[in-house]
C-alpha cells in the first residue's frame, strides 16, 4: 500500500461516522460509474483461493 493511501485511510478512520457515511456513499456512486473490465474466471478463480487461504488461517489459530 503506497504512503498516499495508507495517509488516506487514516483521515477516514479521524471522520465521524456521518461525514464517513457521506464519503463511502460518494466512493461508491464513482466507482460504479467510473469504466471498468470484467473480472476474468481466472482472476475470480485466483481470489476465492487467497480467500480460502486466509479463512483456513483465521481459522487455525
Amino acid at each position: 500500500m503506497t504512503h498516499a493511501t495508507q495517509k488516506l485511510l487514516d483521515e477516514f478512520d479521524t471522520l465521524p461516522d456521518e461525514d464517513r457515511a457521506e464519503f463511502l456513499t460518494e466512493l461508491l456512486r464513482r466507482t460504479v460509474l467510473a469504466p471498468h473490465n470484467l473480472p476474468q474466471d481466472d482472476d475470480l478463480v485466483a481470489s476465492a483461493d487467497r480467500l480460502f487461504v486466509e479463512l483456513d488461517r483465521h481459522e487455525q489459530s
